[in-house]
């Protein structure tokens, strides 16, 4: 990606996404009508079944606070094969933390001189998640789009306006530089992170707490403005805070996660509300109606496979 870090100046960069699920196919639609080569690698089969078209109804915040609403059709480039001699710039790969190993033991050689942007959830080590890609060649980030497809297909979405990307360096590589010029030329904020590794576990148990109680709940969609759900769903995951010191995470680097571990009752107020009364945040929390699926309960059942292995007490996510 030589040109992407010449700032201001018209550049098309060659996107493969990793799949073409609600994330990929959110920020492949972002990316595309940024003018960028967008395609989609899918299983074997997939194609067929898929087609070339994705019908969505968006809520997009990257111009809008609250969201501009859009439907229409999105294309998708799919292809059930690729090798290094294909010559993308950036792979976008987007799993749940359980597949990444799979995923990255089968991009590995077929990578060439590509970016790989490691974008969601990361539990492990974050290289060590994805050995063998090569650590250089490695970028992680995480975007807040949500959302889920319904049984007509339809992908019912929503694209907050910024993304995280971080760093493992006191300054940012070239390529974390390159991945920032990207999602910038796509009207999207970009948030740089020094501490990815930390930032990441943060975020992991925040999400061990949210899925624990959707469990409670019947759903994620069944949280929608009850204000006791968010609030135990916070006290879990503030229970899970020595974890995180556990595994050597400086929490005083998080301040702005530790307000609502400190604060859990003002905060669960705020987010009943916003679920309740924001489009945006409505529409990514009405499609998770399934807590069973195999990512959220990878995500609880690791949570507390580490708090075990620590001697980290964790009642109320084990309850």
């Amino acid at each position: 990606m030589e040109t992407v870090s010449i700032l201001g100046e018209e550049f098309v960069v060659r996107i493969l996404m990793f799949g073409r699920g609600t994330i990929a196919t959110i920020y492949g639609r972002a990316l595309q009508e940024a003018g960028h080569h967008v395609e989609f690698y899918v299983r074997p089969g997939r194609a067929a079944e898929y087609g070339d078209e994705v019908q969505m109804d968006l809520i997009d915040a990257r111009r809008s606070p609250l969201g501009k609403r859009w439907r229409g059709s999105v294309h998708t480039t799919l292809r059930e094969s690729f090798s290094a001699e294909d010559g993308f710039d950036l792979i976008v790969l987007s799993v749940g933390h359980h597949q990444l190993s799979e995923a990255a033991a089968f991009l590995a050689p077929r990578i060439g001189e590509a970016t790989v942007l490691v974008f969601g959830n990361v539990w492990e080590e974050p290289l060590a998640a994805v050995a063998p890609l090569p650590a250089d060649q490695v970028v992680f980030g995480f975007g807040f789009g949500g959302g889920g497809f319904s049984d007509d297909g339809v992908l019912h979405a929503a694209l907050m306006r910024s993304v995280v990307i971080g760093t493992a360096g006191t300054s940012p590589s070239r390529r974390e530089i390159d991945v920032r010029a990207v999602f910038r030329h796509a009207s999207l904020a970009v948030r740089l992170e020094k501490d990815m590794r930390g930032w990441l576990f943060v975020h992991f148990v925040s999400d061990a707490g949210m899925l624990s109680q959707a469990m409670r709940s019947g759903s994620m969609a069944n949280m929608i403005g009850d204000h006791r759900a968010f609030r135990d769903a916070f006290l879990t995951s503030r229970e899970l805070l020595p974890l995180l010191e556990a595994r050597g995470v400086d929490l005083r680097q998080h301040r702005a996660a530790m307000l609502t571990y400190r604060l859990p009752r003002l905060v669960a107020a705020m987010a009943a509300w916003s679920s309740a009364s924001v489009p945006l945040l409505q529409v990514s929390l009405a499609m998770h109606t399934n807590p069973h699926a195999d990512e959220p309960r990878a995500v609880i059942e690791d949570t507390l496979r580490e708090a075990r292995r620590l001697g980290v007490a964790a009642p109320r996510l084990d309850g």
